[in-house]
């Protein structure tokens, strides 16, 4: 907590010029895709991200600074959702879901699991900067449970043996492929521009379907349309 209050409240360094230059023009063209400037917000944060691991003073002045808004008012929105790291992150994001279903078929077994394994508490990274491990609220997706998100990519039916697998395979940098995408996930900052809105150019990236059990009850509602109804 004390080393968030001080990204917050230390006087921010701007980016250096170069770099504040090519910001700016990626800037503009995401707040161009918006009626109202302030709407680009949200995506203008997680090119931050992709920048600089997390939103830090820097990245909330530099928003503040084209939106015509507060540090203010774009601190209280860098705080208030959870995809906004207020602390450096690592390479991958490993995030267990502990809400109820997760937690109840294993998920706080595999979290207790993982912090011994990789030595962090919840929300610290390991010391070669490679995974950054916390707890996370729901996913929406229990029909999986209990479910880890690496960089917001779903890996389904986790067992404490399987989370740490993935966690090893991710610090050798040999991610797995993703349960409903079937691709690698790509690391924080790349996922982060990716969230700005940037295209994402992983071959098959946009080929992931939903799975039998998210489409059970889709197939029995066409299933009772066909059969007119009937019971």
């Amino acid at each position: 907590m004390t080393e968030i209050l001080l990204n917050l409240t230390t006087r921010p360094i701007p980016f250096p010029p170069e770099a504040h230059d090519r910001l700016q023009v990626e800037a503009r063209e995401i707040i161009a895709r918006y009626p109202h400037p302030r709407s680009a917000l949200l995506p203008l944060l997680h090119l931050m991200q992709s920048v600089e691991g997390y939103v830090s003073g820097t990245g909330i002045e530099f928003c503040a600074e084209q939106l015509g808004l507060t540090d203010a008012e774009v601190t209280a929105v860098a705080t208030f959702y959870s995809m906004y790291r207020r602390t450096n992150t690592g390479d991958y994001h490993v995030g267990v879901c502990t809400n109820t279903l997760c937690a109840v078929m294993g998920g706080d077994q595999i979290l207790a699991d993982l912090k011994q394994h990789l030595g962090i508490k919840n929300g610290e990274t390991t010391a070669d900067g490679m995974v950054t491990l916390e707890h996370i609220e729901c996913n929406a997706a229990c029909d999986y449970a209990p479910v880890i998100m690496v960089n917001w990519e779903f890996f389904d039916n986790q067992t404490p043996e399987s989370a740490k697998a993935l966690v090893d395979s991710l610090r050798d940098e040999q991610p797995p492929t993703g349960s409903r995408s079937g691709i690698p996930p790509c690391t924080f900052r790349e996922t982060a521009r990716i969230l700005a809105g940037y295209p994402d150019q992983r071959p098959g990236a946009n080929d992931g379907v939903a799975g039998p059990a998210s489409l059970a009850g889709l197939r029995a509602a066409e299933q009772h349309s066909t059969d007119g109804g009937a019971r």
